[in-house]
């Protein structure tokens, strides 16, 4: 039997990729004014190497772009400007798609546009404190519960935003359901304490993913979603609760029927997270028939013998890209990686985001 290797090609769906390497959503905080430009087209382009590239989280909505600077892709001036971005990763030989990620209530009214907002499950504020560019370090806003209006509005803007996507060259949508924002947020009873039609139950937590999923699989082709999930995460104040596994194996479950074509698990112990258990990972692989991309602290040995042991199919690099734009290169040859200056990473501004060398 032969031995999978990270650089061999990869079948996603219809779309061919170039190797197993895919380059983990980072957020850079590079999108003067909520707009991609040059600069983010030259830094995904330097990190094309990668077989599929997804983009750092992108808001589908005013409402949605918590910190500073992050892109959105909700006004045609978005897409026209990502149109650049997919472009230049399309000429390098490499796939894309651009993560949606709505933040909540993980945001400050500071960073919104005017009139917007800040939206969540429930009024349950979050701890701690978000940088804005206009008043420095913040407490973060506290958000207002979600009306039904509002919330329909929510889903309608993925739907909105995975056809604007479409028109702007990406090859498919990765939908955030990790890390404590909007998506998570509903999911997790420590941050959903609805008692309506959308809180509750499991079944009713997982009603706003699933409809998401549902419309904008119906909008541009399941075949061109995928969706990110972190069972065990607990950064922004997503708290550990009894029912983790049952939950995310009905999502698993239900998300296979829609078809989608990915499920990016990310395992954040290697942060300080609890690690979510083997026997989960294994069900969620089992219970979810399309592809399974790996994600969390991963090395190429480490990422080679997940591979062979059919754990996943396609394995997710995060931080090693920032300093490595070459990092398949570097993987090949097993050359030293360079360490990202973590001072810069989301600083306004070329130095520490395409400034690093092209290693071979």
């Amino acid at each position: 039997m032969s031995t999978i290797s990270l650089s061999g090609p990869y079948l996603l769906g219809s779309l061919q990729l170039k190797n197993r390497v895919v380059m983990a959503p980072l957020t850079r905080s590079r999108a003067e004014g909520n707009v991609p430009n040059a600069l983010m087209a030259l830094y995904y382009a330097q990190r094309s190497e990668a077989g599929l590239i997804i983009t750092e989280g992108t808001s589908p909505a005013a409402a949605g772009l918590g910190y500073p600077r992050i892109p959105g892709l909700f006004l045609p001036e978005h897409s026209k400007a990502w149109k650049e971005v997919t472009k230049a990763v399309h000429a390098e030989g490499a796939k894309i798609f651009v993560q949606l990620m709505h933040t909540g209530r993980v945001s400050h009214v500071l960073n919104l546009p005017q009139g917007a907002e800040v939206l969540a499950p429930s009024a349950l504020p979050l701890s701690g404190q978000v940088y804005t560019d206009s008043a420095g370090l913040q407490p973060y806003s506290p958000p207002k519960a979600m009306s039904e209006a509002e919330i329909e509005a929510a889903i309608e803007s993925y739907v909105h935003a995975s056809k604007l996507a479409i028109e702007a060259g990406f090859d498919g949508v990765e939908l955030h359901a990790a890390n404590g924002y909007l998506i998570e947020q509903f999911i997790n009873p420590t941050s959903n304490q609805r008692t309506d039609a959308w809180g509750g139950s499991i079944a009713k937590r997982l009603r706003f993913p699933l409809e998401i999923a549902r419309r904008v699989s119906a909008a541009i082709g399941s075949a061109r979603v995928g969706i990110r999930i972190s069972p065990y995460g607990v950064f922004n104040d997503m708290g550990l609760y009894p029912e983790i596994d049952e939950t995310y194996a009905l999502l698993a479950t239900e998300l296979s029927k829609l078809g989608l074509v990915y499920l990016h698990v990310v395992d954040h112990s290697s942060m300080g997270a609890p690690a979510p258990s083997e026997a989960l990972k294994a069900q969620l692989r089992k219970l979810f028939q399309g592809t399974y991309i790996l994600s969390g602290g991963y090395d190429k040995s480490r990422a080679e013998s997940d591979l062979n042991a059919k754990k996943g199919d396609l394995v997710a690099f995060g931080r090693a890209f920032i300093a490595n734009p070459k990092l398949v290169s570097c993987l090949t040859s097993g050359r030293e990686l360079a360490q990202p200056d973590p001072s810069t990473f989301y600083t306004p501004g070329p130095v520490g985001y395409t400034d690093y060398p092209d290693l071979p």
